[in-house]
C-alpha cells in the first residue's frame, strides 16, 4: 500500500501558544488560512491569537469564521490534534515499506510524541491494518527465503530484531515448508560451491560454513552437502564434518 503526502508541515508549540490564551473570555475564530507548506494544516486566527490545526480536526471540532470557543475547549482540540499529527506521522512513515509496531512507536518517539498518543496511533493503525505483525512475520518470512535465500535461524533473529512476537516468529516459520528451506540452501550452496577452486573437502568446509552463516541448520546444510556431493559424483570416502544446529 502507498500512501501519498504532503510534505511535513512546519510545527508550533500549541500548548506554548495556548498558555498565551485568555482563560476569562469567549475567543471567536476571524479568519482560517491554510498553511503554505502543507494541504492538510489551517492557521487558526482569534484576533490576536492563533493556531495551527490539521484539516480532519478543524473539520471535527467546526472550526470557521465566526465559532466561539473557551480555552478549555482548544485544550481539546491540541490533543485532537496532537493525536491527528502523529497518525499522520505514522502514515508517512508506512509510505516506503511495512512496518511492525515496534518501528512504529519508536518512530513515534523519536518524533517527541508521548507514550499515551503513541498507544492510541498504534490502536487505529492495527485496526485499520496497516500494521499487522503477523501478516509482516509471514511475508517478511517468505521473502526472506524465495528471495534472499536465508535460512530460518537468520530470519528468526531478524524478526526478534524488529520487535516481533516470539509466538508469531514461531507460526511464520511454521508456514515455511522443509522443502522450501532445502530448496533456498540447495540454490545458494550450489552457486557457492561452483565458485570454490580445490578439492571435494575444500568446497565442503567453505560452502558449509557459507550456509551456517546464512542461518541454515547443521542438518540442513549436511543434507544440501551431500545432495552437492553426489551431484559432483567425486566417488571415494571423504571426512566428515560437523555442522553443529
Amino acid at each position: 500500500m502507498v500512501i501519498q503526502l504532503d510534505e511535513e508541515f512546519e510545527e508550533q508549540d500549541e500548548q506554548q501558544v495556548l498558555a498565551d490564551f485568555p482563560a476569562d473570555q469567549e475567543l471567536v475564530i476571524t479568519k482560517v488560512e491554510r498553511l503554505k507548506k502543507s494541504n492538510y494544516r489551517y492557521l487558526i486566527h482569534f484576533g490576536d491569537y492563533n493556531m495551527t490545526v490539521h484539516e480532519d480536526v478543524m473539520i471535527k471540532y467546526r472550526m470557521i469564521t465566526g465559532s466561539a470557543f473557551v480555552k478549555a475547549d482548544l485544550e481539546d482540540i491540541v490533543a485532537a490534534d496532537e493525536r491527528q499529527r502523529a497518525y499522520v506521522e505514522g502514515l508517512r512513515y508506512l509510505e516506503r515499506k511495512p512496518r511492525t509496531a515496534q518501528e512504529m512507536a519508536r518512530r513515534l518517539r523519536e518524533k517527541e510524541i508521548g507514550e499515551t498518543v503513541i498507544a492510541e496511533v498504534l490502536l487505529r493503525l492495527q485496526e485499520e491494518r496497516l500494521l499487522d505483525d503477523p501478516l509482516y512475520a509471514k511475508q517478511w518470512a517468505e521473502q526472506r527465503i524465495v528471495n534472499q535465500r536465508k535460512g530460518k535461524m537468520w530470519i528468526r533473529q531478524e524478526l526478534r530484531e524488529k520487535g516481533i512476537d516470539k509466538s508469531l516468529i514461531a507460526e511464520a516459520l511454521d508456514e515455511i515448508t522443509p522443502e522450501q528451506e532445502l530448496e533456498s540452501a540447495l540454490q545458494t550452496g550450489r552457486k557457492k560451491w561452483n565458485t570454490i577452486r580445490g578439492d571435494v573437502n575444500d568446497k565442503r568446509r567453505k560452502t558449509g560454513a557459507f550456509l551456517m552463516r546464512r542461518g541454515f541448520s547443521g542438518e540442513m546444510v549436511r543434507q544440501v552437502i551431500g545432495i552437492l556431493r553426489d551431484e559432483q559424483d567425486s566417488g571415494g570416502e571423504e571426512e566428515e564434518f560437523y555442522f553443529p544446529d
